[in-house]
């Protein structure tokens, strides 16, 4: 079904600024300005993109607490022939940021989803950072808990981009130097802002200086890939932990597995105690 102008209903995922304003594409204020209803994070940042660039938009809040009742009445609304765009806070929605179930929602009821490029925090950083880029893996935010943030980043074997709170981001490099305190490292601070920031270094030079001058506004950490051998350990380690789940008491674990790695008993049961 199709307006009264014959444009056909769809969905517009537009990318926004992560920082600066100026970083919108001319495709993604194109669509802002011709659409329906936009679908928006915080009404209130989007509205400040809009003012800078002159744009008069319908406002639609579409947030994590309210994303499966509002998917439902916006995609009732495309399937009417709306054009309805989506846009997060910053970068481009869906990654780490709501949006999921709607694009879900238009695909499963067979409408139209045009996906617009423009900026990302990750691509960002992981350019910025200097490090491979050939293979890379994104995790989004990292976990809280010890063990599980021990799991995403000690053994990866290639270069890794993780969001991470100012607040953890001294606890985090310095288990990353406790393990590997040669392990390549950029810490990507307030991207295209005013006080943009991307400091490179070791994890052990980074876990030093963070944890002498903590850090403001958002950060993106890129980590490069493990040295050859940790990921076997890493494996070691995911199969003890595994016994451990299952039942198995620890130290005569840690035998079993050291007899078929090769990897010290006493380094892995001290490994699995320290992560506890």
């Amino acid at each position: 079904m199709g307006t009264a102008d014959g444009a056909v209903g769809r969905l517009v995922v537009c990318p926004t600024p992560i920082g600066n304003l100026g970083d919108v594409t001319l495709r993604v204020l194109e669509v802002l300005r011709a659409a329906d209803a936009i679908a928006c994070e915080d009404t209130r940042r989007t509205r400040v993109l809009l003012d800078r660039h002159e744009i008069v938009g319908k406002l639609v809040s579409y947030h994590e607490h309210n994303e499966r009742a509002r998917a439902q009445e916006l995609v009732a609304r495309i399937a009417d022939g709306a054009v309805i765009a989506l846009v997060s806070d910053a970068g481009m929605p869906l990654v780490s940021d709501p949006g999921y179930k709607l694009v879900q929602a238009c695909v499963e009821a067979g409408l139209q989803v045009e996906v617009l490029p423009g900026a990302s925090s990750s691509l960002t950083a992981l350019v910025a950072s200097g490090l491979p880029s050939e293979q890379w893996s994104f995790v989004g935010f990292l976990p809280r808990k010890r063990s599980e943030l021990q799991r995403t980043l000690v053994g990866a074997s290639q270069t890794l981009v993780a969001f991470e709170s100012p607040q953890r981001l001294a606890a985090t490099l310095a288990l990353l130097a406790e393990h590997d305190p040669a392990r390549p490292l950029a810490v990507c601070r307030e991207l295209t802002k005013l006080h943009e920031e991307v400091r490179r270094g070791s994890a052990a030079e980074l876990a030093a200086f963070y944890a002498e001058h903590p850090p403001r506004g958002e950060i993106a950490l890129v980590v490069g890939a493990a040295a050859p051998g940790s990921t076997d350990r890493e494996q070691a380690m995911s199969a003890l932990r595994a016994l451990v789940d299952a039942g198995a008491r620890a130290r005569p674990a840690a035998a079993v597995v050291s007899k078929l790695t090769g990897i010290g008993a006493n380094e892995l049961y001290r490994a699995l105690t320290d992560s506890a």
